[in-house]
Order: structure tokens, then C-alpha cells, then sequence
């Protein structure tokens, strides 16, 4: 079945955005040095990021772009027409069509009261977030003695400005009564570890009244919009950005108002404009992901939020930073660290309890289906359940993992009916009965289960055994191969695990199928790699990107050279120099073996056309895979480009790798003595010197034979080497031997005490370019060959 690619990179913030960004973090950083004033390097580093946001929500307020409307019963479709400014701001921005906003004269009074509704909220937060940056922007023209209240007065004024525009954001999702207790929770401990980290971290000494008053009010300010943040992500990605962007603007304000409390040095007072900056930056790019015109998801559950961890950490960071900085903890100080933890414990009692809530809703639905759609609907079908209440059943589970099954025929044939009525009623006696099964496509199912990574592995092995055995037909058993990827669910939201557990069944249908593979980062990049290569090797012999280096082969005793070795490289523009390894296995399955290997046996014989001319008559190696030396064309090919270039065919030498030979021993040995008769000399490569290999060697046609440095070494328990085994067979058939991969001088003279004649590796000469090469040869003027 075709497989989309996978998810394309994240949306990039606009260019104004990242110069601003940029230009202010200078600034913020002169300031921290003393190159620069400490009120004026706030006031400069926040400068571009305030008025661009205010640019941007005054042409918002102003009504330059509709607001999002809601889709009215039989409404007929509408055309927004754009002025050129409004269009070229959009494109600015970024800010997306708004399709179903009613032309000029046509809006309904719902929509219409919306469009007031959206304007204002853009006006309030356009308001806020001018008196936040004029509050930066006046601290260095006014008198010391005055920055602590205007930084104040500008808290005040922005706090209420803020919160008045974030209740009216457009599409508010109403929340349960319990969720609206567990929010509450989840805010009294955070807002408790927050009140606790800034007590911890205040400096020693009488605290100033303005500070704690600023102080506790930011944190408890903080906390509701983090908490708010953090649980609106998934539902409300647009809101939960507003709320992030108000959350670092006035932490930001209340950092200002107590570091100029405290009296601190100017220089630290840039340390502040950094979250203004962002907060500013977000709160736009929040109100235009909302104005576009979100409606979440009332079924959606609320984004999990590390409700243990961040208060818990919070406070035991803060703890112990201040037991380094004090070394003793007050009894006021204990009394509210240990403040925090009644709230948490409550916090994940009800989290306890709602997911038990949700599971028995699932369950419920489910048995409800069955129910409707039949006794025989268990075995029949287990999918009832779609892609879309797989990803509801994800986003209420915190733990477990995905399976992803995919099934394919034999051949290209895709399952029949009945096969896949047979493989749904194996997919639900392999499952627990609280385990999920959903239908994610024709011939692809999904497995939900609360079992952890290693038990869901095994279950996926037992589903994978289960799913391969034949299926009973009448005109005889048919068989499926199935590809499983794995993903655990507390991985990210749901749809990145469905993504990362579908990475991981593509990549077990690369590696042949009918096994399971388990997603993990290293596989992501291994599959888009892979992607990326499938993409360009098409079409590079055509557009010029294959290059051959040469590695110098040397008589050992002599230590001149006397062959090289043609080493395929694709230098390609997006991805780089890519050696064969690589390159190899993705030309197989594109079936692009012939080409690439035509190509490299006329570049060799051209190459080793142009060293003749030079004087020099050394051998050429090329490497060939079975599947290429299987063509019946080979030999003759072979020939055509010998006598092309006029080269003698002994120069040429052609090298099989030995592990690849078994499957097409007969085939091999075809083509190897065929390219014997014509004068061709042949290698094989990559011995392992294993009994089976030994009884080989004695019907492969072979001139030379290339050997590891390890067979060198001395044998175990006082044996001889192994390649005395090798070199004494060698000689009786009559074969040279060649040492590769040789790295130290070491192994040059292990390989010569061997009696091995010829070796190669970087301890004697490294590949290279044909013009390096030559420039070697140069050093010995009298080899030749």
C-alpha cells in the first residue's frame, strides 16, 4: 500500500521574528557585560519585538483581517476579499485564508458578534502589551529614584489587561466540574512551589514590602497561566500560546519590579528583558494561531503536564540552591515547602480517578458497539473503532504502547476478504481484553495496550507468529507477511506516536518483512535517510554524481605498488559524499545495480587507458555484486568496455565479495570462469575462512583472494594462524593473496611472516583521487606492472 512520507518539518517562525530576536539578545548581552547601560540595553533589546507586536495587533484590532467565524446550517459558500496592504501583511505574518469568514454585507449576527468580540480582545492585548514596553522604554530617561514605580505601575496596568483579554479569547472550551477541580489543584501547587522557589532564592535579609507583594502576586499569577498553558496545548494550541506569551511578559514585569526593589546593579536589569521580549513575540503568534479560527475538541482529554514533577522540582531546585547560598532553612521556610506536597498528592489522586473514568467511557463505547453490531462482530471485525478514537483512547492513557500491523500478500497481491476477516479474528484472540484494536487503513490495523515496551514486544512477536501462518482458502492456504512497528505512547501526543510507531513498521518492511521493529530516534534518522536516498540515486550515473577513488594494492616485500582498487563514491549535492555501503543495498532494491556497475567498469578501463599512456601497468580491481555477475550480458559487457578503451583484459581484475557468493555459487562460478576465458582476472573478497568457505574456494575460478588482518594473528591455544590454513590451500590452487583493511606496521609484518605476497590499507596508501594517486606513483618510478 503507499505510504506517505513522514511528517514535514515544523512551521518557521517569520524572519522579522528571528532578526528581532537576535538584535535583542545583543542588546541583552552588552547590557549584562556594561558595554551598554543597564535600563538602556532593556529598553533597546525589547524595542523591535514590542513594536512589531504592537504593529501586528493593532492591524488585527483594527479590522485589516476578518475574524474567524463559525459555520452556519446551508450556508453557501462566501469569497473574502483582500486589500493588497492586508494581503501583503498576511503573508508577513504568516496568517493563513480564512475560508469561512462571510463576505462584506453577508456575515449572520453570530458571526458578526465574533468579529466585534475577536477585534476587541486583539485591541485589549494590543493595549498590554504597549504599557509593557513603554514601561522598559521610560526606565532610562527618568530618575533613578522613580524606575521602581513606573515598573510597578506598569505590572498593575498590564495584569488586568491581560486577563481580561484572555477570558474572552474566541472558543472557549468549558471545562467539567472535575476538571475544573483538578485545575485548581494543579494550580495551588504549582503557585505554592513558586511562592516557595522565591522565597528560597530572595536574598537574605529584611524583604522589601513591594518585592514580596510582587513577588507572591507573580507567582500565583503564574501559575494559573502556566497551568492554563500547559493543559490547553492539545485543545487549544492558539489560547495556550496567549497564555504562555502573558505568562512570560508579567514574570518578566515582576522580575523588573524586584530587581529594582532590592536596588540591584543596572546590569542586571537586561536579565528581564529577555522573557518580555518572547512574551511579546507569543502572545501575537498565539491570538493569530486562534484567530484562524480553532474549535477544539470537547472529547479531547487536557495534554498530560508533568503535575508531580514541575512543582516537586521547582521547589527542591530552589531548596537547594539556597542551602548552598544560606545553609540552614527557617521554620517558615519548611512549613511552606512541605505546602506543596498535599496539593500534588490530591492533584494525582483525581488524575487517578478521571483516567479510571475514561477508561470505563471507552470500555463502555466499545462493548456498546459490539453489542449493536452483533455476537459474531468480536471475531469478524475488530476494527468498530477508527483512527480518530484510537487517537482519543492515546490522549487518555499515560502509559503503554502502539503496534502497527501491516499486512501484504504474496507477490504484489494485496489480501482478500476473506484473509482479512480471518486476520482481524487473529488480532483479537492474540489481544487482552482490555487491549484496543482499530483499522487504520485496508490491509493496516493498530493495537493498543497498557503493557510497558518489553511485554508489548512480546506480544507483537506472538501476533507476528500468529498472523504468518496460512490461511485455509478453497483453492489452497494463502499466505500474509506482516510488518509491526512499535512505539511507546508516552512518547509524545498521539498522533507523533502513531508517526513514530509507523516509522518503525516501514522501516521492518526495508529490512524484508515479517518481523517487529521498535521506533527510537537512531531508527527515525535511519528511515529518513534512507528516504532521502531512494529520492536522488535515480538519475545520478545520468547527472555526473558518481566519482571512483583509487586505493593503492602493494607488493609487500618491495612495498611499491603494483594494482589499485576502484572505490565507488556518490558525491551527491543534498546528501553528501555517500560510500557503497550505503549506497549499495538502496541501488538493489531501485534496481539500479546494472547501471551503476556499467558505469563503474567503463570509468575503471577509461582510467586504466589513461595510465597506460603514462607508463604505468598495474592491475585495476572492480567490485561486483552476485546479482550483478549473474546478468547473462556480463562477460560480454566486460569485453565491449576492454576492447573500447584497447586495455589488456589481465589488468582488469574483477572481485566478488565471498559472503554474498553461497545463494548464486552456481551462477558465480559461470561468470568467473567466463571472464577467465577472456583473458579477465577475478578475486574474491571478504574471506572468512570458515569450513564452508574452505570447501568453496576449491570451484570458485579465482585468481586472487583477499583476506582480513585478523586471520594473520596467531591462533588460539598456541594453534598456528588460521591463514596458514588459508595461504597452504591458496598455493595448492594456485591463488595469490592479498591482505586488506592493513592499519599499523604491525600487521604488515604479521602479513609478510604469512608469506602473504600483496596488502593494502591506510598504513600503506589511503584512496584517493586519480590525480593523488598518480602524484604517489611518482615516488617510484621504476614500478610497473
Amino acid at each position: 500500500m503507499p505510504v506517505p512520507p513522514p511528517a514535514g518539518p515544523r512551521r518557521r517562525p517569520p524572519l522579522s521574528d528571528v532578526a528581532v530576536s537576535l538584535t535583542g539578545a545583543l542588546f541583552l548581552l552588552a547590557g549584562v557585560a556594561g558595554l551598554l547601560p543597564g535600563p538602556a540595553a532593556a529598553a533597546l533589546a525589547v524595542a523591535g519585538g514590542f513594536a512589531l507586536a504592537c504593529v501586528r495587533l493593532a492591524w488585527l484590532a483594527g479590522g485589516a483581517l476578518p475574524a474567524p467565524s463559525l459555520p452556519t446550517p446551508n450556508a453557501p459558500p462566501t469569497v473574502d476579499p483582500r486589500t493588497a496592504e492586508s494581503a501583503a501583511w498576511s503573508a508577513e505574518i504568516g496568517q493563513p485564508e480564512h475560508r469561512d469568514a462571510a463576505a462584506p454585507g453577508v456575515t449572520t449576527g453570530r458571526q458578526a458578534r465574533r468579529v466585534a468580540l475577536s477585534r476587541r480582545v486583539a485591541a485589549i492585548l494590543d493595549a498590554a502589551v504597549l504599557v509593557a514596553g513603554l514601561t522598559v522604554a521610560v526606565l532610562p530617561l527618568s530618575d533613578p529614584a522613580h524606575r521602581l514605580p513606573i515598573a510597578l505601575t506598569g505590572l498593575c496596568l498590564t495584569t488586568p489587561l491581560y486577563v481580561t483579554a484572555l477570558l474572552r479569547l474566541p472558543v472557549r472550551s468549558r471545562m467539567s466540574g472535575p476538571e475544573l477541580v483538578r485545575r485548581g489543584v494543579d494550580v495551588l501547587a504549582l503557585g505554592v512551589s513558586l511562592v516557595f522557589a522565591g522565597w528560597m532564592l530572595l536574598p537574605g535579609g529584611p524583604v522589601p514590602a513591594v518585592a514580596g507583594v510582587a513577588a507572591s502576586g507573580g507567582a500565583a499569577v503564574l501559575a494559573v497561566l502556566v497551568v492554563a498553558a500547559l493543559a490547553e496545548r492539545r485543545r487549544r494550541p492558539g489560547a495556550a500560546r496567549c497564555h504562555a506569551g502573558a505568562a512570560l511578559t508579567l514574570g518578566g514585569l515582576t522580575l523588573l519590579v524586584v530587581l529594582l526593589a532590592y536596588d540591584a546593579p543596572e546590569r542586571a536589569l537586561p536579565v528581564a528583558a529577555a522573557p518580555l521580549l518572547a512574551g511579546a513575540l507569543l502572545t501575537v503568534a498565539g491570538l493569530r494561531r486562534a484567530w484562524a479560527g480553532e474549535r477544539p475538541d470537547r472529547d479531547l482529554a487536557p495534554a498530560a503536564w508533568p503535575r508531580l514533577t514541575a512543582p516537586a522540582g521547582i521547589a527542591a531546585l530552589a531548596a537547594g540552591v539556597h542551602l548552598c547560598a544560606v545553609g540552614e532553612f527557617s521554620t517558615g521556610a519548611m512549613a511552606l515547602g512541605l505546602a506543596i506536597i498535599p496539593p500534588i498528592m490530591v492533584g494525582e489522586l483525581l488524575a487517578a480517578a478521571d483516567q479510571r473514568r475514561r477508561v470505563q467511557r471507552l470500555a463502555a463505547r466499545e462493548a456498546w458497539l459490539r453489542r449493536r453490531l452483533g455476537p459474531d462482530a468480536r471475531a469478524a471485525e475488530p476494527a468498530p473503532l477508527t483512527r480518530a478514537d484510537l487517537v482519543r483512547a492515546m490522549a487518555q492513557r499515560s502509559g503503554g504502547a502502539l503496534l502497527v500491523v501491516d499486512l501484504h500478500g504474496e507477490g504484489a497481491a494485496v489480501p482478500e476478504g476473506p484473509v482479512l476477516t480471518e486476520v482481524a479474528r487473529r488480532l483479537r484472540a492474540g489481544v487482552e481484553a482490555h487491549d484496543l484494536v482499530a483499522r487504520l487503513g485496508d490491509t493496516e490495523y493498530a493495537v493498543l495496550t497498557d503493557l510497558g515496551p518489553v511485554p508489548a514486544y512480546a506480544l507483537g512477536t506472538r501476533l507476528l507468529a500468529s498472523l504468518t501462518e496460512p490461511y485455509p482458502r478453497p483453492c489452497g492456504a494463502a499466505r500474509v507477511r506482516v510488518s509491526v512497528g512499535l512505539a511507546e505512547t508516552s512518547g509524545g501526543e498521539p498522533e507523533d506516536v502513531l508517526r513514530q510507531a509507523d516509522l518503525a513498521r516501514r522501516r521492518a518492511v526495508q529490512l524484508g518483512r515479517d518481523r517487529i521493529e521498535w521506533y527510537d530516534a537512531y531508527l527515525e534518522e535511519q528511515l529518513v535517510r534512507r528516504l532521502d536516498l531512494e529520492r536522488e540515486l535515480p538519475g545520478a550515473v545520468a547527472r555526473g554524481e558518481l566519482d571512483l577513488v583509487y586505493q593503492p594494492v602493494v607488493a609487500l616485500a618491495e612495498r611499491v605498488p603494483v594494482g589499485t582498487e576502484a572505490l565507488l563514491r556518490w558525491r551527491s549535492p543534498t546528501l553528501g559524499t555517500v560510500l557503497p555501503a550505503e549506497l549499495l543495498p538502496v541501488a538493489a532494491d531501485l534496481d539500479l545495480i546494472g547501471e551503476i556497475g556499467r558505469w563503474v567498469v567503463d570509468r575503471a578501463c577509461r582510467q586504466l587507458a589513461a595510465w597506460s599512456d603514462g607508463g604505468r601497468e598495474l592491475w585495476m580491481a572492480v567490485n561486483v555484486t552476485p546479482r550483478e555477475l549473474a546478468a547473462p550480458d556480463f562477460v560480454a559487457r566486460t569485453a565491449t568496455a576492454l576492447a573500447a578503451y584497447d586495455v589488456s583484459p589481465e589488468r582488469l581484475v574483477v572481485e566478488v565479495a565471498e559472503p554474498g557468493v553461497g545463494a548464486e555459487l552456481s551462477t558465480v562460478v559461470a561468470r568467473l570462469a567466463g571472464l577467465r576465458s577472456i583473458g579477465v582476472r577475478t578475486a574474491l573478497d571478504d574471506f572468512r575462512a570458515e569450513h564452508a568457505s574452505l570447501a568453496q574456494l576449491r570451484r570458485l575460478p579465482i585468481d586472487l583472494l583477499k583476506v582480513a588482518p585478523h586471520l594473520v594473528g596467531p591462533g588460539g591455544d598456541g594453534q598456528r594462524p588460521l591463514i596458514d590454513v588459508v595461504a597452504n590451500l591458496a598455493d595448492r590452487l594456485g591463488v595469490e593473496l592479498v591482505v586488506e583493511e592493513l592499519e599499523s606496521e604491525g600487521q604488515v609484518a604479521g602479513a609478510r611472516r604469512a608469506g602473504c605476497r600483496y596488502g593494502q590499507g591506510f598504513v600503506l596508501a589511503r584512496p584517493a583521487t586519480a590525480e593523488r594517486v598518480e602524484a604517489w606513483f611518482e615516488e617510484f618510478p621504476s614500478a610497473a606492472r
